[in-house]
């Protein structure tokens, strides 16, 4: 049987680290010591790793008309957040979404959109008073967000060779 001498920062089986004055209380400076791990703050994020990265949860975007209140005033810059699989689930207990499966995207809208121009509150209300191209917009907004940025793919044509982008997404929220 051949031994080997122990590694620097490793340390035999049972063994304990030693300080410099040979106690074994594990907070010295000795040869086996351990350094202590930095606090979580502190982490720097690993550039090559995505998930290290920070995730954004809101973005802000400019209808093209403009969502018109009870006073006159128009409101085209707003908020909307990720939607969450909660966001999918509970507009499909809502009695107009069961009649009319087309109202899903206005529920769905009315959660995700958490600020319009200076509207206290933004609900389904709301969204279903927009004209047709702000719906539009928001509904390609939505799957845009929600998939990671876009709904395109690059493709090359395998006749000519050209690079084009293709509409990856469902046609409705909610489907992909």
């Amino acid at each position: 049987m051949r031994r080997t001498t122990a590694r620097p920062g490793s340390l035999p089986a049972g063994a304990a680290p030693a300080s410099v004055d040979g106690a074994a209380d594990g907070g010295g400076q000795g040869p086996f010591a351990q350094s202590p791990a930095p606090p979580p703050e502190q982490a720097v994020p690993d550039p090559v790793d995505p998930a290290a990265q920070v995730l954004r949860t809101e973005f802000p975007f400019e209808l093209p008309r403009g969502y018109v209140d009870d006073s006159g005033t128009v409101h085209r810059h707003g908020v909307m957040r990720l939607a969450t699989a909660r966001d999918e689930l509970i507009p499909l207990r809502d009695i107009r979404v069961q009649e009319n499966p087309a109202y899903l995207s206005v529920v769905l809208l009315g959660r995700v959109i958490t600020r319009l121009g200076t509207l206290p509150l933004v609900h389904d209300g709301v969204v279903e008073n927009m004209f047709a191209s702000d719906l539009a917009f928001l509904q390609d907004f939505y799957r845009q967000v929600n998939a990671e940025g876009h709904t395109r793919a690059g493709v090359t044509c395998p006749h000519c060779e050209q690079p084009f982008e293709v509409e990856l997404g469902g046609s409705r929220l909610g489907e992909s």
